[in-house]
């Protein structure tokens, strides 16, 4: 790092605190502008704030990694653009309807109080596994990568630049998160979208032109790896529908890559959780100033989320061919001595291209856009959270507490769960990657969650005691899969000891995640039909506008009257683009 880079990363984070405090000066010391930005935000900020909230440390460093070690396989998860059409059209009409704050909220107006605050708990548990944790392990990566030589002795401990880079992240995201709240991250996430996609677009630029260009990077590489379909088939058995067991595990799948049937089913599914039913996202959507505002900026951002491909998938993917032609020589300890890429090590693909490939300056404006998509990750978790937390638990013991009270609470509330954050890295350090552990916990917390909201969309029979025993043996299912896994990552880590070969437990971690995850969903569906057509189906006053059989005619009308062909259009080009690109990775 020069000094003109660390010129330019100081006047990055003085524009971004500036931004924070303008907008903290806006806000009314209410629980409505703290926690949704008085429902006021136009379609660009909800679009750009949801696509710079997810865009957050798993892309920067997990994906970017996943592409050396996967290609692009994982681009189906990023191609799952389409979920946040899902969002616009179908969930939008009922969240701008019922004005709520949160998720839970609105599944308590749809089934009961009690299955409102079985949700929250399990999404908090959920924000710290998956958003908190992640994002302070990812920023802790960064460091390391670009900072190695740094540490800090206390007393007799002495602390490497990952724990300093993961606190100082922590700290500045919590400065303007906890000072705006969710007018503050929408603001800032506006401003981060541009930093991050321009730095990350020039990194993949000079990455390109060091290693020769589009076709150098084809040539080099196994061309399975920009094959979108060929990993997802193990090798003899295309053109069948046969999963295979591969010799010694129990899991099925291919390489251990990811499989046809999994990423048929069980993607789609934590995809439709992730885009349409958690706060984490749907907050954005739910500060809009109306519908209309609500839809087009998931279609905006439906547009946007078609870009990591290419902005960190990409970029994984030159690394890669980078480290295997010796061109960039800070890039060999990615890859073993037959070229293949190490999984843990090639985590820090992303950063150490920063390091090596990119000039004084440049560097500075790339490494902004790291810190602005591991910062508004972070500050979308932290506000999230906060809003469970506060508006769905403890004004449930406290109805009568004040406005000033409650945003308080939010703030508290938020330190607590960062600290447990922190405790859970150790875990992250263990797995095989960590898009790869990411995904493994959405998949095991988010089946029951979506089949509660889907099936209570669209189907009126459903009931309150349904809906709460499908979440209950879900996520203890899940919580299940997550403790018998936890073990095993400590091991890998040097924390702990793993299982027998062949004992129970061995046999439940080695069964692949997305298998693991669409048996919670079935036992989830399952489960919540049978108990609701086994019990009383609920009054016509409790399902009154919250199913599509129980939408009045003037609310069908007034959601009619947000949307034009524009709309229509815009949506109907993004599933041509994603067409357009599963018909190019093809190998």
């Amino acid at each position: 790092m020069a000094g003109l880079d660390w010129v330019i990363i100081a006047f990055y984070f003085a524009v971004l605190l500036g931004v924070a405090w303008w907008v903290a000066r806006r806000n009314r010391d209410t629980a409505d502008d703290y926690f949704l930005a008085g429902r006021n935000l136009g379609w660009f900020l909800v679009g750009a704030s949801i696509f710079a909230s997810n865009i957050g440390s798993e892309h920067v460093v997990g994906l970017a990694g996943a592409g050396a070690t996967s290609g692009v396989a994982l681009a189906h998860y990023e191609l799952h653009a389409w979920c946040l059409l899902v969002l616009g059209w179908v969930f939008v009409p009922f969240y701008s309807r019922a004005l709520v704050y949160t998720m839970p909220e609105f599944l308590g107006r749809r089934f009961s109080p009690t299955a409102r605050w079985v949700l929250s708990v399990i999404t908090l548990v959920a924000h710290v596994f998956t958003k908190f944790a992640v994002s302070i392990f990812a920023g802790g990566v960064v460091f390391a990568t670009l900072l190695p030589e740094v540490s800090l002795h206390v007393g007799a401990t002495t602390f490497n630049s990952f724990w300093i880079g993961s606190v100082v992240v922590l700290l500045l995201t919590g400065v303007y998160t906890v000072l705006g709240g969710m007018r503050a991250v929408a603001y800032t996430d506006a401003l981060q979208t541009f930093i991050l996609v321009m730095g990350s677009g020039l990194l993949t630029l000079f990455g390109l032109a060091k290693l020769g260009g589009w076709h150098e990077l084809r040539r080099v590489l196994d061309p399975d790896l920009f094959n979108l379909w060929k990993p997802l088939v193990p090798a003899g058995m295309e053109g069948t529908w046969a999963p295979v067991k591969e010799t010694g595990r129990i899991a099925w799948y291919f390489n251990g890559n990811y499989p046809w049937l999994g990423m048929l089913f069980c993607a789609p599914i934590i995809g439709l959780w992730y885009w349409c039913t958690d706060q984490y996202i749907v907050q954005r959507a739910l500060g809009a100033k109306d519908e209309r505002a609500a839809r087009r900026g998931s279609i905006f951002a439906a547009y946007l989320k078609l870009s990591p491909v290419f902005l960190f998938i990409i970029p994984g993917l030159i690394a890669l061919a980078l480290a295997k032609t010796g061109k960039v020589p800070g890039l060999g300890g990615i890859v073993d001595a037959q070229g293949h890429a190490i999984p843990q090590a090639a985590q820090a693909a992303f950063p150490l291209m920063v390091k090596d490939l990119l000039p004084a300056g440049l560097r500075g404006i790339v490494v902004a856009g790291l810190l602005a998509a591991l910062m508004s990750s972070m500050a979308g978790a932290f506000n999230a959270s906060s809003t469970l937390f506060t508006m769905d638990l403890y004004q449930k013991f406290r109805p009568q507490a004040s406005q000033h009270r409650l945003v308080w609470v939010g703030r508290a509330a938020t330190a607590a769960m960062v600290v447990i954050s922190l405790l859970w890295i150790p875990v992250i350090q263990g797995a095989r990657g960590l898009y790869d552990y990411l995904q493994g916990v959405q998949g095991y917390l988010a089946p029951p969650i979506f089949t509660v909201f889907v099936f209570g969309i669209f189907n009126r029979r459903l009931n309150a005691k349904g809906c709460l025993a499908a979440l209950l043996v879900g996520f203890v299912l899940g919580v299940f899969r997550l403790a018998v896994d936890t073990p095993v990552s400590l091991h890998l880590a040097g924390f702990a000891d793993g299982y027998t070969p062949g004992s129970f437990l061995w046999i439940v971690n080695n069964l692949y995640f997305q298998y693991y995850s669409l048996l919670i969903f079935i036992v989830s569906v399952v489960v919540m039909v049978a108990v609701s057509y086994a019990t009383a189906p609920p009054t016509p006053e409790q399902v009154a506008g919250l199913t599509y059989g129980t939408v009045t005619t003037e609310d069908r009308a007034q959601s009619r009257a947000s949307w034009s062909d524009r709309e229509v259009i815009a949506s109907a080009v993004v599933l041509v683009l994603i067409l357009a690109a599963y018909l190019y990775f093809r190998g």
